[in-house]
């Protein structure tokens, strides 16, 4: 898909399809050029308006040269950005900006939600929309704003299974604590992913936010933008921090759930040893009444079959006892 937009005012304004004799004509005033998944005739559009638009496999190369590069006075900035696929599943994929005088093109091949919304408050953003620069760091506000929205996510989320952790009696009753703990540990799962796809995109953010400042000096000065530059940047070292201190905390709560784990599993072994070790006496006095040994006077007399039931009897409730006086059981 293809989006284009320019500018209406302080708002950005979505062009509809052309229906023209020409249709390039249309995408020769958009200031913004937001490229989804696109089809081999909407890239050609594109790259007859001088662009080079970058295939997925030229975005996911992961060395730095590949992702940040000037090409004809062309700026092409790659960054990791978490997303939803179609299916709506979570995922972290490439995204390229492609900064040139004119517009700013973007080609994506998932859904980050920073591209959704932007178009409707790109007049709220600090930093306004008259310029392609501009409309770079507004989306780049955006994604850094969604980013932390998801490290509060995930951090809330942290903070309710470190209290069914620590504090058991808190626990929703009905399920089994095997099934709760394995519930939790999936749980910290998802939340260590989706933080360390938020920490790639925070570093990939970073080096592209540098790139731009480095690259284009004198507009960033001229326009005032350096402060904004200098903002976000600030920005993404906190966060990077507080990552990090998330990081630390999904490690604490898998350890603690795999700890809670281990302690279910030996209680359950320590229950089924001590049922063992209570049989094992009476197993004893029935083996040796069993022995059908010639002279068992016992054997003979009426008392001896209930004698044998209250030995057997009499070795459980004395190993019973002895366990409950070790704090056994």
């Amino acid at each position: 898909m293809l989006f284009a937009y320019q500018r209406d005012g302080a708002k950005l304004q979505r062009l509809p399809p052309p229906t023209g004799p020409d249709p390039d004509a249309w995408l020769g005033t958009a200031i913004w050029i937001d490229l989804y998944k696109p089809l081999p005739t909407q890239t050609a559009a594109v790259q007859r308006l001088g662009i080079e638009v970058p295939s997925l496999a030229d975005m996911e190369e992961i060395e730095v040269s590949s992702r940040l590069y000037r090409e004809d006075g062309i700026d092409y900035m790659t960054v990791v950005l978490p997303g939803q696929t179609e299916m709506e599943e979570q995922i972290s994929a490439p995204v390229c900006f492609v900064l040139t005088r004119k517009r700013l093109v973007t080609v994506r091949h998932h859904a980050p939600r920073p591209f959704e919304t932007y178009p409707e408050r790109a007049d709220k953003v600090g930093t306004g929309c008259a310029t392609p620069e501009q409309i770079f760091l507004g989306l780049i506000e955006e994604i850094v704003g969604r980013l932390a929205d998801l490290l509060e996510a995930s951090g809330r989320s942290l903070d309710t299974v470190a209290r069914a952790i620590f504090q058991p009696s808190d626990r929703p009753r009905g399920t089994p604590p095997a099934a709760q703990l394995q519930g939790f540990l999936e749980q910290i799962g998802r939340e260590g992913e989706r933080i360390g796809h938020i920490r790639l995109a925070l570093l990939t953010l970073e080096r592209a936010l540098g790139f731009f400042a480095q690259t284009l000096p004198d507009r960033v000065e001229r326009e005032g933008l350096k402060p904004v530059v200098k903002t976000l940047q600030r920005d993404m070292t906190a966060m990077e921090v507080h990552a990090d201190f998330l990081s630390q905390r999904v490690a604490l709560a898998t350890d603690a759930t795999l700890g809670m784990i281990n302690l279910a599993q030996n209680a359950t072994v320590r229950i089924v040893s001590v049922v063992a070790v209570l049989f094992l006496p009476p197993t004893l006095v029935a083996s040796i009444y069993g022995m059908n040994f010639a002279r068992m006077p016992e054997l003979a007399q009426p008392w001896g079959y209930p004698l044998a039931l209250a030995l057997m009897l009499a070795s459980a409730g004395g190993a019973w006892a002895f366990f409950r006086w070790k704090n056994w059981l």
